[in-house]
Protein backbone atom coordinates (compact mmCIF):
# COMPACT_ATOMS: atom_id res chain seq x y z
CA UNK A 1 0.00 0.00 0.00
CA UNK A 2 1.35 3.39 -0.97
CA UNK A 3 0.73 6.23 1.47
CA UNK A 4 0.63 9.86 0.42
CA UNK A 5 0.98 13.09 2.41
CA UNK A 6 -2.71 13.09 3.41
CA UNK A 7 -2.42 9.53 4.76
CA UNK A 8 0.68 10.53 6.73
CA UNK A 9 -1.09 13.60 8.15
CA UNK A 10 -4.05 11.45 9.20
CA UNK A 11 -1.74 8.91 10.86
CA UNK A 12 0.24 11.64 12.59
CA UNK A 13 -2.85 13.26 14.09
CA UNK A 14 -4.45 9.93 15.07
CA UNK A 15 -1.27 8.85 16.85
CA UNK A 16 -1.58 11.93 19.04
CA UNK A 17 -5.36 11.74 19.60
CA UNK A 18 -7.38 8.83 18.22
CA UNK A 19 -10.51 10.10 19.98
CA UNK A 20 -11.07 12.93 17.49
CA UNK A 21 -14.33 12.89 15.60
CA UNK A 22 -14.08 12.45 11.85
CA UNK A 23 -15.06 16.13 11.45
CA UNK A 24 -12.23 17.30 13.73
CA UNK A 25 -9.74 14.92 12.13
CA UNK A 26 -10.67 16.16 8.65
CA UNK A 27 -10.21 19.77 9.75
CA UNK A 28 -6.83 18.98 11.34
CA UNK A 29 -5.51 17.33 8.16
CA UNK A 30 -7.16 19.85 5.84
CA UNK A 31 -9.39 17.49 3.88
CA UNK A 32 -13.12 16.89 3.56
CA UNK A 33 -14.86 14.68 6.13
CA UNK A 34 -15.90 12.18 3.42
CA UNK A 35 -12.32 11.88 2.12
CA UNK A 36 -10.98 11.57 5.65
CA UNK A 37 -13.45 8.83 6.58
CA UNK A 38 -12.71 6.89 3.39
CA UNK A 39 -8.95 7.10 3.99
CA UNK A 40 -9.17 6.07 7.63
CA UNK A 41 -11.29 3.05 6.65
CA UNK A 42 -8.73 2.13 3.97
CA UNK A 43 -5.87 2.43 6.50
CA UNK A 44 -7.76 0.19 8.96
CA UNK A 45 -8.65 -2.40 6.29
CA UNK A 46 -5.02 -2.49 5.09
CA UNK A 47 -3.81 -3.07 8.64
CA UNK A 48 -1.81 0.18 8.77
CA UNK A 49 -4.00 1.21 11.71
CA UNK A 50 -3.98 -1.91 13.86
CA UNK A 51 -6.30 -0.64 16.59
CA UNK A 52 -7.24 2.44 18.58
CA UNK A 53 -6.66 2.34 22.31
CA UNK A 54 -6.56 4.55 25.38
CA UNK A 55 -3.15 4.78 27.03
CA UNK A 56 -3.75 4.45 30.76
CA UNK A 57 -1.37 5.97 33.30
CA UNK A 58 0.01 3.19 35.49
CA UNK A 59 1.34 5.84 37.88
CA UNK A 60 -2.14 7.24 38.54
CA UNK A 61 -3.45 3.72 39.09
CA UNK A 62 -0.83 2.85 41.69
CA UNK A 63 2.12 2.19 39.36
CA UNK A 64 2.94 -1.44 39.90
CA UNK A 65 6.16 -3.03 38.76
CA UNK A 66 7.60 -2.91 35.25
CA UNK A 67 10.32 -5.34 34.24
CA UNK A 68 12.22 -5.98 31.03
CA UNK A 69 13.16 -9.63 30.69
CA UNK A 70 15.67 -11.32 28.39
CA UNK A 71 14.63 -14.92 27.81
CA UNK A 72 16.93 -17.56 26.31
CA UNK A 73 15.61 -20.97 25.32
CA UNK A 74 17.51 -24.26 25.23
CA UNK A 75 16.09 -25.28 21.85
CA UNK A 76 15.48 -22.64 19.17
CA UNK A 77 13.61 -24.69 16.60
CA UNK A 78 10.68 -22.91 14.98
CA UNK A 79 8.17 -24.97 16.96
CA UNK A 80 9.93 -24.21 20.27
CA UNK A 81 10.11 -20.48 19.57
CA UNK A 82 6.45 -20.43 18.50
CA UNK A 83 5.37 -22.37 21.61
CA UNK A 84 7.07 -19.98 24.01
CA UNK A 85 5.86 -16.94 22.09
CA UNK A 86 2.26 -18.19 22.19
CA UNK A 87 2.45 -18.67 25.96
CA UNK A 88 4.05 -15.26 26.49
CA UNK A 89 1.59 -13.26 24.39
CA UNK A 90 -1.35 -15.02 26.05
CA UNK A 91 -0.26 -13.79 29.50
CA UNK A 92 -1.86 -10.46 30.45
CA UNK A 93 1.27 -9.37 32.37
CA UNK A 94 3.29 -9.42 29.13
CA UNK A 95 2.78 -6.01 27.53
CA UNK A 96 5.25 -6.49 24.69
CA UNK A 97 7.03 -9.54 23.28
CA UNK A 98 9.87 -9.40 20.75
CA UNK A 99 11.92 -12.16 19.15
CA UNK A 100 15.44 -10.75 19.01
CA UNK A 101 18.80 -11.62 17.57
CA UNK A 102 21.63 -11.88 18.46
CA UNK A 103 21.67 -12.61 22.17
CA UNK A 104 18.58 -13.80 23.99
CA UNK A 105 15.69 -15.28 22.03
CA UNK A 106 13.03 -12.95 23.43
CA UNK A 107 12.72 -9.55 25.09
CA UNK A 108 9.58 -9.07 27.14
CA UNK A 109 8.12 -5.95 28.71
CA UNK A 110 6.22 -7.07 31.80
CA UNK A 111 3.88 -5.12 34.04
CA UNK A 112 2.61 -6.60 37.30
CA UNK A 113 1.11 -5.22 40.51
CA UNK A 114 4.03 -6.02 42.82
CA UNK A 115 6.86 -8.46 43.55
CA UNK A 116 4.55 -11.37 44.57
CA UNK A 117 2.74 -10.95 41.24
CA UNK A 118 6.13 -10.97 39.45
CA UNK A 119 7.04 -14.16 41.33
CA UNK A 120 3.79 -15.77 40.17
CA UNK A 121 4.56 -14.71 36.59
CA UNK A 122 8.05 -16.23 36.83
CA UNK A 123 6.57 -19.54 37.95
CA UNK A 124 3.84 -19.75 35.32
CA UNK A 125 5.86 -18.45 32.35
CA UNK A 126 9.49 -19.37 33.00
CA UNK A 127 10.07 -22.09 35.61
CA UNK A 128 7.28 -24.36 34.36
CA UNK A 129 8.78 -24.35 30.84
CA UNK A 130 11.62 -26.88 30.61
CA UNK A 131 12.85 -25.15 27.45
CA UNK A 132 13.59 -21.83 29.22
CA UNK A 133 17.34 -21.86 29.87
CA UNK A 134 17.89 -18.36 31.26
CA UNK A 135 15.90 -15.28 32.27
CA UNK A 136 17.58 -11.99 33.04
CA UNK A 137 15.20 -9.35 34.40
CA UNK A 138 15.71 -5.62 34.77
CA UNK A 139 13.31 -3.65 36.97
CA UNK A 140 12.29 -0.12 36.05
CA UNK A 141 13.01 2.50 38.68
CA UNK A 142 11.85 5.38 36.46
CA UNK A 143 10.15 5.67 33.09
CA UNK A 144 11.88 8.57 31.36
CA UNK A 145 9.95 8.24 28.08
CA UNK A 146 7.07 6.25 26.69
CA UNK A 147 6.03 7.12 23.15
CA UNK A 148 4.09 4.53 21.17
CA UNK A 149 3.84 6.72 18.04
CA UNK A 150 5.61 5.53 14.89
CA UNK A 151 7.92 8.08 13.27
CA UNK A 152 6.38 9.16 9.97
CA UNK A 153 8.00 10.92 7.02
CA UNK A 154 7.93 14.71 7.31
CA UNK A 155 4.79 16.11 5.76
CA UNK A 156 4.71 19.72 4.58
CA UNK A 157 2.09 21.69 6.50
CA UNK A 158 1.80 19.25 9.40
CA UNK A 159 3.09 19.97 12.86
CA UNK A 160 1.47 17.11 14.78
CA UNK A 161 2.82 13.60 15.11
CA UNK A 162 5.44 13.64 12.40
CA UNK A 163 9.18 13.88 12.35
CA UNK A 164 11.85 14.05 9.68
CA UNK A 165 13.63 10.79 8.94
Amino acid sequence: MTLDDTDHRILGVLQQDASLSNQDLAAAVKTSPATCLRRVRRLVEAGVIERRVAIVSSERLGAGLTALAEVTLDRQGAEHLAAFEARAVADSAVQQCYRVSPGPDFMLVLHVADMPAYDALVHRLFTQDANVRNVKAFFSVKRAKFEPAVVLPHVVGSSRGTARR
